[in-house]
């Protein structure tokens, strides 16, 4: 008589996922806004549109990853931010449509689960939720052996917000309109296989000096893609915002024309910022050229938010006094595209 198989000798481990659930359900439930409803575990989250305060809202969703930025996380083991990047590169989606981020479920696979490093992970997620002001509802972790090489997982993160018709993102553009950039804080979480290329041809490893700034390259490299969503609502509330757009894969020349009508371009005046020392090391390294860098990384600007001309000091002056980098780095003009002037490299 054959003697009989478990599913744990199969390769997955059901305590393992029972104990993860525990552990992070404290995460879980310090996420929780008005609107949220205490059912974590359940076959489902479920939202209180009403109770979160609106009455005819429009729903919008967003779902990302954190692309080969995570395999640094993983070679390197420092998992506690990369959570907050799944959840910033949702949410700063939503945002573009000036939506109120409402909450949040993660996608969570990996070949044999850790709990350890799984709890990590959902605790970066939770601080990322606590940023954008929105409530981590449920997910789902998936023990997937044969599928996943050993020791590596994967993330995924889906994001749902809530605007009023009225208040729905992009406005009526036109020519004029000043472009305001917000500052990022690094890379992000877009570019990073032509980073890991670049890096590996250097000879360099995560734990080396990184050569621009203090600390080692995988911290570094690792800084979490910045949160835009709670400074927005005050613009977005008071109506002063007419079109956003999130600066990630694609770089400046895509993403601006996303949310310009197909007659109008921009022009982007280049020498207006300091291009951050990060972005400088790599296209040095590289070398890269300027319009493959432009399509590639951010160049140091998170957020792109257009604005009347006559509003945009005035803006810009709020946003510097929440604490924000801004730089009025160009303008909406007849055509199609974004041309550049002035050079950052």
């Amino acid at each position: 008589m054959k003697q009989g198989i478990t599913y744990s000798q199969a390769g997955v481990n059901i305590n393992a996922g029972n104990e993860l659930v525990r552990r992070i359900k404290p995460l879980v439930e310090n996420t929780n806004r008005q609107g949220s409803m205490s059912d974590f575990g359940g076959f489902g989250g479920r939202f209180d549109l009403r109770a979160a305060g609106y009455v005819d809202p429009i729903l919008v969703a967003a779902t990302d990853g954190v692309g080969t930025k995570l395999r640094i996380a993983i070679d390197s083991q420092r998992l506690e931010t990369i959570g907050i990047d799944l959840v910033a590169m949702c949410v700063n989606d939503l945002v573009c449509q000036g939506a109120e981020p409402l909450f949040f479920l993660d996608y969570f696979a990996t070949a044999k689960l850790s709990v350890d490093e799984a709890e990590r992970v959902v605790a970066g997620i939770a601080n990322g939720c606590r940023q954008a002001e929105c409530s981590l509802i449920g997910g789902e972790t998936a023990e997937m052996p044969g599928l996943y090489a050993q020791n590596d997982f994967d993330l995924a993160g889906f994001a749902v917000g809530a605007v009023t018709r009225e208040q729905m993102l992009p406005r009526k553009i036109q020519v004029g309109d000043i472009l305001l950039g917000l500052a990022s804080n690094g890379l992000h979480s877009n570019g990073y296989s032509l980073v890991r290329r670049i890096v590996s041809q250097s000879s360099l490893h995560w734990e080396a000096e990184c050569p621009w700034e203090e600390g080692t390259l995988g911290e570094v490299l690792l800084r979490p893609t910045r949160i835009y969503a709670a400074t927005m609502q005050s613009l977005l509330a008071d109506r002063e915002v007419i079109a956003i757009s999130h600066i990630t894969g694609g770089g400046l020349t895509e993403n601006i024309p996303r949310m310009l009508p197909a007659d109008l371009g921009a022009e982007v005046d280049l020498s207006v910022w300091k291009l951050p020392a990060i972005f400088r090391w790599f296209a040095d390294q590289g070398p890269i050229s300027k319009a493959e860098f432009l399509r590639t990384f951010n160049a140091g600007i998170g957020l792109v938010l257009a604005v009347r001309e006559r509003q945009a000091d005035q803006i810009s002056d709020k946003l510097q006094n929440m604490g924000e980098q801004v730089w009025q780095i160009g303008r909406v003009v007849d055509g199609s595209g974004v041309s550049y002037k002035g050079t950052l490299f």
